[in-house]
């Protein structure tokens, strides 16, 4: 790295870097930087910039080789400032090592206070000061943490060493320990340090100060800090910086303190000013939780800290310029601005400013008010709210305030809470529930089509098994059910009722919580919040829709379902899974029967059963949605998933329908398939068994003709045939139900404008598409199948290796929540190229998981996707995804628009992925 620049000084209203500089700075140093240029109260210091981070970890943690000499020059220049020395005893400069990435990560790498005291400079600094208590308070914090950060000993060591001594002396909080106390700490910390390490505390400063440094580059790759990045989806390869800066104490008796403030409340988003202090400490004292924090001002007190003296009354002056400090940079970076700061004697100072951490809620409510109050715009307002936030909304959650227990953790398959007892079959959860009135959840190794009951039922559903995309999870999201799947320290005894978590035995009727969103499980009951859309939610939602051009859709299968898409925003149903009504208990027998059917006959008997059921439902659906598109997939699984499986219910069945119970074992065995995903189901049921199809059929276009009819409803029924993968399979199943369509229309003589069309769920449907659009007029992309097709994967059984294919960077996520834009991406992009070669009016859209996921519906408009669909609950979710992705394109048209590097890049890269999807689209 020749000639660059790493080290970038700050100070005396004079800066090298800016808030823009945060890629390079980090967004701590960058905030520093840029409230030294306004002219605020920074301590100076000086930055290392995420370059050397870089450098770091791709040259075995070694520097570059002009580094020295630049910490050397931005050091002399802050001991100049300050008129102090590192190291020096006379006139010692103190100095903090604190990290700071490009996106906040509080609590995730590590800090150093205090650094450059050493023996001398204690001994000094208590004689000049006469004030032998704090000199020895800070010099103990300094080892203590320079021995957790650098030297790797254990905290808890200290920490024990200090509860010891706060024993002896009588004494219950640190800030009753005496001068002599500390003294003693010192010693006892720096003796600890010999005995586990071998060797002394550090005297030399700049040994000191090349040790943090290095440590808090070392912080970036420390277990929480990878965490973090995971869970926060921000890359490895950002890096953090360093910032050196000179000590401001608030540990210097009466007139000092040390705070956290936030310029509206970060848990409502109400515009009050609102945070905490601690009289006479050092900034880790507020965080560490070591002493209670005491309320700034009155809005700031709670039920913990209601009596505690304000900030504002034993500082006023300090108070009323951080007051003035608030607006003014609330208004200088437009968000709320979370401020650590610092009074030394009586002089305010601030050691950080970043937009602050806040609750979903008050994520909305900032956004709303910001821009009604002319802070934003509405397009800046929508970019302040993540979709992940805005999720947060919509599922009961946990109560932040309530105890819990976490006994063991599964993947969070669909967010939410849900507290309950524990029940192991779909019939106890269903019984319990609807007879008993009792919350309940049901635990399954995992689920099937036939715990559809039992699942409605219940307020959530713990599975021993599967992923993300299994049935567990998708059917939960369907359903907005709290869900967490795949724990891999649950065994279920469905014999003995019971099962055993985390090393524990439940019973039936233990109670349990759930956490969907974080996958946590928790022994008994745990209060949770219930959701509620507000009106500024309402009115956020209504900007989102303004901006967007994609059209969103829902996955509903019964009129309830449907009914909640509305209330949601839903504009049409996406997918509507037919085979979902027949699992209803008063309805599974008359399918049964229908599967069990010795010849054509009996089948249509049991059809004309079923087409009624199906018929009122249609009718359901059709009202709820009055005026908006539904597509209707027809029967889509294997037959042997509605067979029983259990000797009871094939006992039961068999005496209903009055066949023998051999005879009932003999047909569920011959439908059993060794690989049903790829078996027997989709179209070609249709082919094999058209009358299933043709009352199918007839169930919706003459639930339409009535309507139309009878009540005046405008209509658009779209007919979707699941798994082609020929387009002979297409012509074969489309002639008949136009033949069916066109009866049912000449006989109630109304028109209806439906449409016919397929999803693209198989590679091979995709690579002739232009051969398939003959026949369809819309194609529907049914991603959760076309992933699985592609990769070779089955989406139930993956989920065990997964986790360590994204560790070792194969995926980057798990490719059933987040669409393979590379791979199934381009499959997708071919079907719409070929698609609209043959049929350029072809309707495109998304129905599978997929649709719900942010990543996945910024994809979708730049491929000519009219909508996406997805399970009712995540619609705002993907109506703000898809304002996100529009303000997105936008800003890219700019960007392309204008002469820049940036620009040349964006164009080559675009070039490039263009020859590439030539390539394979030929």
């Amino acid at each position: 790295m020749p000639g660059r620049k790493f080290v970038f000084s700050f100070g005396r209203g004079k800066a090298d870097g800016r808030a823009g500089d945060r890629v390079l700075l980090g967004g701590k140093g960058a905030n520093l930087h840029e409230m030294t240029r306004l002219g605020l109260p920074v301590p100076p210091g000086f930055t290392i910039s995420t370059d050397v981070c870089d450098y770091f970890y791709r040259h075995l943690k070694t520097y570059p080789v002009s580094l020295k000499k630049e910490v050397s020059r931005a050091l002399a220049k802050l001991e100049r400032v300050m008129d102090l020395q590192l190291g020096n005893p006379e006139r010692p400069l103190l100095v903090s090592v604190r990290s700071g990435a490009r996106a906040s990560m509080p609590g995730m790498m590590d800090t150093i206070l205090n650094l450059g005291m050493n023996d001398a400079v204690a001994e000094s600094l208590s004689l000049r000061l006469n004030d032998e208590r704090f000199v020895y308070d800070s010099y103990r914090r300094l080892i203590a943490m320079y021995a957790d950060v650098v030297l790797g000993l254990d905290k808890n060591i200290f920490e024990e060493a200090l509860e010891k001594l706060k024993r002896e002396r009588g004494v219950t909080r640190d800030s009753q320990l005496t001068a002599p106390a500390y003294k003693t700490l010192t010693a006892q910390f720096k003796s600890l340090v010999r005995r586990h390490t071998q060797r002394e505390f550090p005297q030399d400063s700049q040994e000191q100060l090349w040790g943090a440094m290095g440590a808090v580059f070392g912080s970036w790759m420390n277990p929480r800090a990878i965490t973090y990045r995971k869970l926060n989806r921000i890359p490895e390869s950002w890096g953090t910086a360093v910032n050196v800066q000179a000590m401001v104490f608030g540990n210097r008796g009466g007139a000092s303190a040390t705070g956290v403030a936030f310029t509206r409340d970060p848990s409502t988003g109400k515009k009050r000013f609102f945070g905490e202090f601690l009289p006479n400490a050092q900034g880790e004292d507020v965080v560490a939780g070591i002493r209670t924090p005491q309320p700034i001002n009155q809005q700031s007190k709670n039920g913990s800290n209601g009596h505690s003296p304000t900030l504002e009354n034993l500082m006023p002056k300090a108070y009323a310029e951080l007051v003035k400090i608030r607006s003014l940079l609330e208004n200088h970076y437009r968000d709320m601005q979370d401020i650590e700061f610092t009074i030394q004697e009586g002089t305010l100072y601030l050691l950080q400013c970043r937009n602050g951490k806040r609750t979903a809620a008050a994520a909305i409510k900032i956004a709303v008010d910001m821009a009604h109050e002319g802070l934003i715009t509405k397009e800046e307002s929508l970019q302040r709210v993540t979709p992940a936030q805005f999720e947060q909304l919509l599922h009961p959650r946990l109560d932040t305030q309530a105890k819990k227990n976490v006994v063991a953790r599964g993947l969070p398959a669909s967010p939410g809470a849900a507290c309950g007892q524990i029940v192991f079959d779909p019939t106890t959860a269903f019984e319990w529930s609807q007879n008993l009135k009792r919350r309940v959840i049901l635990v399954r190794p995992e689920t099937s089509p036939e715990d559809i009951h039992g699942m409605h039922a219940a307020e959530g559903i713990l599975t021993a098994r599967g992923g993300m995309t299994s049935h567990a999870a998708v059917v939960a999201r369907g359903m907005g059910k709290c869900c967490v799947a795949g724990c891999n320290d649950l065994t279920v005894s469905l014999n003995h009722r019971e099962m055993v978590l985390g090393g524990r035995v439940f019973k039936e009727g233990d109670y349990l919580t759930l956490d969907g969103g974080t996958g946590e499980i928790m022994t008994g009951a745990v209060a949770t919040i219930e959701p509620s859309l507000t009106k500024d939610i309402e009115e956020f939602l209504s900007w989102a829709d303004q901006i967007r051009a994609l059209r969103i859709r829902a996955n509903a299968d019964t009129p309830h379902d449907a009914r909640i898409a509305r209330t949601f925003g839903a504009e049409g149903i996406g997918l509507c899974r037919t085979e979902h009504m027949f699992f209803d208990s008063d309805r599974i027998d008359t399918v049964r029967e229908m599967i069990l059917a010795d010849d054509p006959e009996g089948r249509q008997r049991a059809l004309e059963k079923i087409m009624p059921m199906q018929k009122k439902d249609f009718m359901g659906i059709f009202r709820e949605m009055k005026g908006l598109p539904v597509t209707i997939r027809l029967l889509d699984p294997p037959l042997h998933e509605f067979l029983p499986q259990k000797e009871e219910e094939i006992r039961r069945l068999a005496a209903k329908i009055g066949i023998p119970e051999e005879k009932l074992r003999r047909k569920a065995e011959s439908l059993k398939e060794f690989n049903p995903m790829l078996g027997h189901r989709g179209c070609r049921l249709g082919i094999s068994f058209p009358d299933i199809y043709i009352v199918q059929v007839r169930a919706v276009m003459e639930a339409a003709c009535e309507l139309i009819r009878d009540e005046g409803i405008d209509l658009f029924p779209e007919i979707m045939i699941p798994l082609v993968a020929h387009e002979k399979e297409l012509k074969i199943i489309k002639d008949y139900i136009e033949q069916e369509n066109k009866a049912v229309l000449a006989r109630y003589k109304v028109h209806i404008p439906y449409t016919i069309g397929t999803m693209i769920e198989l590679p091979r449907a995709a690579l002739t598409a232009d051969q398939i659009a003959r026949h369809a007029e819309f194609f529907s992309f049914g991603t959760n199948d076309l992933t699985q097709t592609a990769y070779g994967l089955s989406r139930d059984d993956s989920a065990v290796f997964l986790d360590s294919y994204q560790e070792r960077g194969i995926f980057d996520k798990d490719p059933f929540v987040t669409l393979d834009q590379e791979g199934v991406g381009s499959l997708i992009n071919t079907a719409c190229r070929l698609g609209r070669l043959t049929r350029p009016t072809i309707k495109h859209g998304n129905c599978g998981e997929h649709g719900g996921d942010p990543d996945t519906i910024a994809f979708c408009p730049n491929k000519g996707h009219h909508y996406v669909s997805c399970s009712p609950i995540r619609d705002p979710i993907a109506r703000l995804a898809a304002a996100h992705a529009a303000l997105a394109s936008k800003k890219l048209k700019i960007l392309l628009n204008q002469k820049s590097p940036a620009r040349r890049r964006l164009k080559n890269n675009g070039q490039m992925t263009a020859r590439r999807n030539n390539i394979l689209t030929g």
